[in-house]
């Protein structure tokens, strides 16, 4: 076992000395320790509650004969950090999280890893992690929060958002908003809407790195059994040898892509299955995404881009019943997954209950995904827009640029009433290099949808956006605009065409425009403080197309 390197020999005393100085016996170094990697802190839902998930973990590794040892990493709230400097940290984060669990697992030699996650970038920076590490691991989600009520409706957290505009137009009293704020988010769990919490921890089932459940209530009694099984089921898997990259393959990437479309998840799964494939060493092209994209029905929408919250889905079926489903439609590739068994075997028993949240083929929200890659002169090496979260109305538009340096002068704009109907709004220097760190622009896209907006302007970004966002959003515009991407040659006026269903944006000004206002051009500088950890990302990451990642 990798953990005898600090537990057998003479020379290895004063390590098992250390041990033994924090309760373990000398019975518990002859069995394999298992790193616990618990994200649990009290700065957000999703996290808050997950000493409990981590204590039922612990008792199933001691259960099938394990030693269990925990240790935490970081993670920040994207709600919190949302609308302001903080969200230039949480993507920046995710490779934090990955490198601090390489250090843990690798500077103590443990033999095997479950990691305990719920929110945005600690799910993707633990199988990052695990995909780097290549050792039995088996991801953990919190589970998600159940649904908010506000006036006998149910409510969630986009109601929340889209709820200021709503108050700037007089439609809502601020005490009414008052209410909704405390009624919206009724506990602990992944928040109640198809943001990239959710996304992420139900692609972690479709990618077969955790136990069938990953849409179970957080504070329910499944969640706990779940964990539970997940400690005793990492010792079978390291007795019998089975590492994370012998689950984390192309068909795993491809089952995931397939469950992305059918639910039409958050754009940032782009760039957080292109950063886990690039350490991997699984190809991944989005040219492949949108072969994917053409033969997916769109099968599910949750909030806020449809009526359902993951409550609904998990009555419904749940993942296992969704993934049923596109296996009758030859959708999907048989793998191994952390259960020990493959994904049909997983599946073999689970159903669709509820034909209204997981539609058939024949009654699909859409005969393609719900995510949509777009190419042309303002985003030649691509951008993602969530088209499940598009009227109809603006799948195609043209109209004229309203151009704005980072985030806050736009919402100061679309509060203020200056954005009008048909306007495009552009947004730069919110890539990963010139942000630095992709901030998401969920309060702007929020901020037009209170408005009224949503049905009459876009909104085109080299940031991203959160899976709360709906409406004509376009976003990880490649190459940014910090790197001297079109973007930033933009100017108020210019007319902007968009076609997603055809995947295509347009900046409609001539070449010899563009090359004049090249002439002499400095790129923004970001706002960050020299040495700092956000100074030292915007000096090492790639673009967001290629899954902002460290440049290697």
């Amino acid at each position: 076992m990798r953990s005898h390197i600090t537990t057998k020999g003479l020379e290895r005393a004063t390590h098992r000395a250390l041990y033994y100085s924090m309760g373990l016996l000398p019975e518990d170094l002859e069995k394999p320790i298992i790193g616990v990697i618990n994200s649990q802190n009290e700065s957000m839902p999703g996290h808050r509650h997950l000493d409990t998930i981590a204590r039922a973990v612990k008792e199933g590794i001691i259960a099938a004969g394990g030693t269990p040892i925990e240790f935490p990493t970081i993670g920040i709230c994207d709600g919190i950090a949302q609308g302001n400097y903080g969200m230039h940290y949480p993507l920046a984060s995710r490779e934090l999280i990955a490198d601090s669990v390489e250090c843990m697992m690798n500077g103590h030699s443990y033999d095997a890893m479950v990691m305990i996650t719920d929110c945005d970038k600690i799910t993707p920076g633990m199988l990052i992690a695990a995909a780097r590490l290549d050792l039995p691991t088996i991801i953990v989600s919190g589970g998600v929060m159940a649904t908010g009520s506000f006036k006998g409706q149910k409510a969630g957290y986009t109601d929340l958002m889209e709820a200021s505009g709503q108050v700037q137009r007089g439609i809502m009293t601020p005490e009414e908003l008052s209410e909704l704020e405390q009624n919206a988010l009724p506990g602990c769990g992944a928040c109640n809407l198809l943001g990239t919490a959710n996304s992420m921890n139900f692609l972690t089932e479709a990618l077969g790195m955790c136990l069938p459940g990953a849409t179970a209530a957080a504070t329910s009694s499944r969640k706990l059994m779940i964990a539970k099984r997940t400690g005793m089921k990492i010792m079978e898997l390291l007795e019998k040898g089975i590492t994370a990259k012998q689950i984390l393959n192309e068909k795993a990437v491809h089952n995931a892509l397939i469950v992305d479309m059918a639910i039409g998840g958050s754009s940032n799964t782009m760039l957080h299955l292109a950063a886990i494939c690039k350490e991997a060493g699984i190809p991944f092209s989005f040219d492949e995404v949108e072969r994917i994209a053409a033969i997916t029905p769109h099968l599910v929408k949750l909030k806020p881009s449809g009526p359902h919250y993951p409550a609904d889905l998990d009555a419904a079926g749940g993942i296992a019943g969704l993934m049923s489903r596109l296996k009758e439609y030859g959708l999907l590739e048989d793998n191994l997954t952390v259960t020990g068994k493959n994904v049909f075997e997983n599946i073999a028993t689970a159903k669709v209950t509820d034909d209204d949240v997981v539609r058939t083929k024949e009654t699909a929200y859409s005969q393609t995904g719900g995510l949509k890659i777009l190419y042309g002169n303002l985003c030649e090496g691509g951008a993602v827009c969530k088209k499940a979260g598009v009227v109809p109305e603006m799948m195609r538009h043209t109209g004229p640029a309203r151009v704005f340096d980072q985030e806050e002068p736009a919402v100061a704009a679309i509060y203020g009433g200056e954005i009008k109907p048909g306007d495009v709004v552009v947004i730069r220097y919110e890539g990963p290099k010139g942000g630095p760190g992709m901030r998401e622009m969920l309060t702007p896209t929020s901020a037009i949808i209170g408005m009224g907006l949503g049905s009459s302007v876009a909104l085109i970004t080299d940031g991203r956006f959160s899976g709360a966002t709906r409406g004509a959003a376009i976003g990880h515009v490649s190459p940014e605009a910090a790197e001297g991407g079109l973007i930033a040659f933009v100017k108020d006026g210019d007319s902007i065409s968009i076609d997603i269903e055809n995947g295509t944006v347009t900046l409609n000004v001539s070449e010899e425009e563009i090359e004049a206002r090249k002439v002499g051009w400095e790129p923004h500088k970001p706002p960050v403080k020299p040495g700092s950890y956000l100074d030292r990302y915007s000096k090492m990451v790639s673009s967001a197309m290629e899954g902002a990642v460290f440049k290697r």
